[in-house]
């Protein structure tokens, strides 16, 4: 392994569009790795990022020739949900470390296997959930799992962005490949952050959701418990004209937010901003870490699963307009 040899790692990027070249950035700016190969069924797709990023990169259509021939440490697979499956198994089981964008597979047995089998040992598999590496989040877990601040009581999020406007044509408008529309998409971020902050499991949910003229849902609304009869409200507005994002955990003797990039904690009606940060992070200088350093994984792949049981339940919610335990 190149992490052996003192080398930089040898990585793969899979999925050469928007999300693969937002990767590929972080990747370049890490010294600690290359890009030596891009895959992409579009080779244009992946003659763009090797131009910009990676010019001694080997381009390929085919993950299957990638695999069989190519040395690597790691990939990143940024293809759609619906291609995870076999994409991480076919790289797993050629010896290749795997971070891989959310959601990590677009059925609950396949998350399940997919954990099961990182469990048993092999290659590392690590989902892209960036938000527990920023400093914020990091740091408002940090705050509420210390218990200095009381039992949580209730949680808020306020979430919306130009999503709707983005869309068209692509998989993310296809209900077959992403049937949790906004919410099961970039919404999924805010739904791990609410597992991740608080560690407390959900119990049941309530939602309502509109398409706004796409084929997906655009807009939802959840009011929700969570063990210990903790409430929780989502919105997500899916067609908003800026983006927005607040995060309020209520505990019994404070309030901490993340909010306009700051983290916060209110008592007494005083609003003061919290200084001492946690350090930042990405999941890709986390792979790295994971691989170099012999790091724990803060993205497992056992992650994905409370994430994937309460979109669906608030998806089967919204088409029934009943409470659905999780």
């Amino acid at each position: 392994m190149a992490q052996e040899r003192g080398e930089r790692l040898r990585l793969a990027i899979v999925g050469c569009g928007q999300i693969g070249r937002f990767h590929a950035e972080r990747i370049v700016a890490d010294r600690r790795s290359r890009i030596v190969a891009l895959c992409d069924p579009q080779t244009a797709n992946a003659e763009r990022l090797r131009e910009v990023f990676a010019p001694e990169a080997r381009v390929v259509n085919d993950l299957a020739k990638l695999a069989e021939a190519a040395s690597l440490d790691g990939a990143v697979v940024c293809t759609p949900t619906n291609q995870h499956f076999d994409q991480v198994r076919l790289l797993r089981e050629s010896g290749v470390h795997v971070l891989c964008e959310k959601p990590l597979a677009d059925s609950r047995e396949r998350i399940v296997q997919l954990i099961a089998e990182a469990e048993q040992g092999g290659p590392l598999l690590s989902v892209g959930y960036q938000r527990r590496y920023w400093p914020t989040f990091r740091t408002l877990r940090r705050e509420v799992r210390s218990g200095k601040h009381g039992p949580v009581r209730s949680l808020t999020t306020h979430n919306a962005e130009r999503w709707l406007q983005t869309i068209g044509g692509t998989w993310r408008d296809d209900p077959r490949l992403n049937p949790g529309g906004f919410i099961g998409d970039a919404g999924s971020h805010k739904l791990d952050m609410v597992f991740f902050a608080t560690g407390l499991a959900p119990r049941e949910v309530f939602a309502h959701s509109g398409n706004r003229g796409a084929n997906v849902p655009i807009v939802t609304t959840i009011s929700a418990r969570l063990e210990g009869d903790v409430a929780l409200s989502m919105n997500f507005i899916g067609d908003a004209q800026h983006f927005r994002e607040d995060f309020q955990v209520h505990c019994a003797e404070a309030d901490l937010l993340v909010r306009d990039g700051a983290v916060w904690i209110a008592r007494d009606n005083r609003v003061e901003k919290i200084t001492d940060l946690e350090p930042e992070s990405n999941p890709n200088a986390a792979f790295a870490d994971c691989l170099t350093q012999g790091v724990a994984n803060v993205a497992p792949a056992s992650i994905a699963l409370p994430v994937w049981d309460f979109t669906q339940a608030v998806l089967e919610s919204a088409r029934s307009g009943r409470v659905v335990t999780v």
